[in-house]
């Protein structure tokens, strides 16, 4: 939903299309199925503490939240 109304309302007509990131502490595969239930978008999957964090370049990792800011 969040996503739409990023693509609706902020989003510049020279923007890629927005990326959403579903954050989960455990595998939850009901959370997962509400979240993503009415979604027709292509998805990935990945964990956060290797790939994700592993694949940003240098200058974007300090402006990612930790993990304790998140569970706050």
């Amino acid at each position: 939903m969040y996503m739409t109304a990023v693509d609706r309302l902020l989003a510049h007509p020279d923007d890629k299309p927005t990326l959403g990131l579903l954050l989960v502490r455990e595998k939850n595969r009901v959370l997962v199925e509400y979240a993503l239930g009415g979604s027709t978008q292509p998805i990935s999957v990945a964990e956060w503490e290797t790939q994700l964090t592993r694949a940003l370049p240098s200058e974007l990792k300090g402006s990612l939240p930790s993990i304790e800011e998140i569970e706050a």
